[in-house]
């Protein structure tokens, strides 16, 4: 993909797409099949920059990842203790997941590591997950105690009951993975569900997690009884990548789209909820169970759209779509407000402010709160040169911005989209059609 990313209006989008697998699963898939006794299968990892950042980390800890294909893994399992010291630091690039996910791993190991990041990710704050393993027992630091380069040693871990501050999937998964290797169950409240792929998956390898009215348990695994089971995976679409084009479809007049194989775990479909209820037109197909997860094709087209009010427990549940949610409600008639979503300043830009800045430059009326935005709609974009702040999300909901502004829009800083979407401006390619031809036919 080319970089800066220009895009030109569009009449519609119209056609079949399969939009890649879901990035949070293919994390998990990797590291739960590390410390899983055998082979673990995984059909349809994402080839991404995140997500080569976990496997970089595993094979560094001894794990043999056997690629057959460019989405087949085969993880060779070295069971929960199984995992060898490394012998230079740990790179995740700019991968908050792998960071987040594989400490709650380390920390129960016998050995010390490093674990290091890009430029980027050493801004992410990574006390949410140094403090609540220190209560466990792990022996971590940071820079300045809350940033990358963490450092860990291995240690003793217990259970404990832990209320999270806020409602965040890593955290808590980072919490869960630590509870494996601690000697009484770990207990976690969360304030507002957040996506459950981790209890998911560790329930299919054998592991007690349950969860009733947002308190989570996890009984670790005996000692003398059987390891974790590897699992054969297939993973989903993502729903946070097939979000653009769901926007996209519904803002360009006579678009229609069909979205294939894509994750609708409710725990992730929260932008779902909040269009539907703005007014789009999106349907549910070929419901069905894949792998633990619900899967349905989604069929998108153009519907006006009404402004809504989005906050509490929505917002972990479409914590990585509120970009591109701005972006429909420049478009929305009314005023569309979005609160309680602080978390978005410590994502891989501060998706409130840059979100703000970016969009104000196309045209949008769009203001900045403390914990959210106002979005006043609608209103006519006009095609700019924006920076997407090495920000794939913010980048991509720019691409659409651009489809529905007058004239050239000019992205900076766009391949940072490989991190979690490549060939995603090709597939748009695939199903645009430019204005230009629609007034030439």
């Amino acid at each position: 993909m080319s970089d800066p990313l220009i895009v030109r209006p569009a009449a519609r989008l119209r056609g079949e797409v399969r939009v890649p697998p879901d990035k949070s699963i293919s994390h998990r898939a990797a590291l739960f099949g590390a410390i899983a006794a055998g082979e673990t299968r995984v059909q349809g990892f994402l080839d991404a920059e995140d997500c080569l950042a976990t496997l970089r980390c595993l094979r560094a800890l001894g794990v043999q990842i056997d690629e057959e294909g460019r989405d087949r893994l085969v993880v060779h399992g070295r069971g929960l203790r199984g995992l060898q010291p490394p012998t230079v630091p740990l790179d995740c690039g700019g991968s908050g997941t792998t960071m987040r996910l594989i400490s709650g791993i380390l920390a129960g190991q016998t050995f010390d590591c490093v674990l290091t990041s890009n430029e980027a990710l050493r801004k992410r704050p990574m006390d949410r997950v140094i403090e609540p393993l220190r209560r466990m027992g792990a022996d971590i630091s940071g820079d300045r105690d809350r940033f990358p380069p963490l450092r860990i040693g291995g240690g003793q871990i217990h259970g404990m009951v832990y209320h999270l501050p806020v409602a965040s999937a890593q955290v808590k998964s980072c919490l869960l993975l630590a509870g494996l290797y601690a000697t009484q169950p770990t207990v976690l409240h969360e304030p507002a569900p957040s996506r459950d792929h981790t209890e998911r998956m560790l329930r299919a390898m054998g592991v007690k997690v349950d969860h009733q009215d947002g308190v989570i348990t996890l009984q670790p695994p005996p000692t003398g009884q059987p390891p974790l089971a590897p699992l054969d995976i297939r993973v989903p679409g993502d729903f946070s990548s097939a979000a653009f084009f769901l926007v996209g479809a519904s803002l360009l007049p006579n678009s229609s789209l069909r979205l294939l194989d894509v994750n609708v775990n409710p725990t992730r479909t929260g932008l779902y909820d909040v269009l539907i209820r703005m007014g789009a037109r999106i349907r549910l197909e070929n419901e069905r169970t894949l792998g633990g997860e619900p899967v349905a094709d989604l069929e998108v087209g153009h519907n006006p759209l009404e402004s809504t009010v989005v906050g509490g427990d929505l917002v972990p549940r479409m914590i990585d779509e509120f970009p591109i949610l701005a972006v429909a409600a420049t478009q929305a008639q009314g005023v569309t407000v979005i609160r309680d979503a602080a978390e978005l300043r410590v994502k891989e830009s501060d998706r409130v402010a840059t979100t703000v800045a970016e969009l104000s430059r196309l045209g949008a009326r769009i203001e900045e709160r403390p914990d959210g935005f106002v979005v006043t709609g609608p209103t006519p974009l006009q095609g700019a040169e924006v920076d997407c702040h090495k920000d794939h999300r913010l980048a991509m909901s720019l691409a659409i911005a651009g489809l529905v502004a007058r004239g050239e829009t000019v992205i900076h800083n766009a391949g940072s989209i490989a991190d979690s979407f490549p060939g995603f401006a090709e597939m748009l390619e695939g199903i645009i059609a430019p204005l230009d031809a629609e007034r030439r036919a």
